[in-house]
């Protein structure tokens, strides 16, 4: 078997791994468990990845990186400002008596939510969709667009099991933007950071049903 036969072959097994890990497990936990939350499952998921990528050449660095964030977090919170006030917006036009429905009837959940969110939901996705996807599917997608593609798409699909498909858009265009970061700054802390502020801003803003299910969110 040639070099080139073994790299095609080594291709085409990941495009199915991709498919089948990223698009065919989340149908059919949207099919037969729905209802059911799936952060215990995206924790032991995690314990898995973190092994996985201690062990087959991952940069280290990458699971914190704290140096990148200060020079990222001017653009971060522009955009996020941005998008806090036209969230806003929306809501109070379209979805009035939503507005800031979980801090106002349910403050202590809410102060939950900006405690527990991060460390709990947010970096373990990060792990799975940034820095896993990045180090084992750079062989099919590159490290370009195809790979902020490929994370977007995973990303926003992983929300069908939501149940609508207004979370599912928005997590794609979220999807995008945090793989761009992190193709830029190989942080998943930044790339955390920047995650739970559109997370955070989402359940503050009164888009959290959109988000919500089970025990995990976005």
């Amino acid at each position: 078997m040639t070099v080139d036969t073994g790299l095609n072959r080594r291709k085409a097994w990941l495009t199915v791994e991709f498919v089948a890990f990223f698009l065919c497990l989340t149908g059919l936990y949207a099919v037969f468990l729905r209802g059911v939350g799936p952060l215990p499952f995206l924790l032991v998921i995690t314990v898995g990845i973190v092994i996985y990528l201690r062990r087959t050449g991952f940069d280290h660095r990458s699971f914190w990186r704290a140096d990148t964030l200060r020079p990222a977090l001017p653009s971060i919170l522009a955009l996020w400002a941005i998008c806090a006030v036209a969230l806003t917006a929306a809501v109070a036009l379209l979805r009035p008596d939503n507005l800031f429905d979980l801090p106002r009837e349910r403050p202590l959940i809410w102060v939950l939510v900006l405690v527990f969110y991060p460390l709990a939901s947010v970096y373990p996705q990060e792990l799975l969709l940034r820095a896993f996807l990045f180090h084992r599917y750079a062989p099919i997608f590159g490290d370009g667009l195809r790979m902020v593609a490929a994370s977007a798409t995973a990303f926003g699909f992983a929300h069908f099991i939501v149940g609508n498909w207004i979370s599912v858009l928005l997590s794609i265009a979220a999807g995008a933007l945090f793989a761009v970061r992190y193709q830029r700054t190989r942080s998943l802390l930044t790339t955390s950071v920047e995650h739970a502020l559109y997370g955070i801003l989402v359940f503050t803003v009164g888009l959290g049903d959109l988000f919500y299910h089970g025990a995990a969110a976005s």
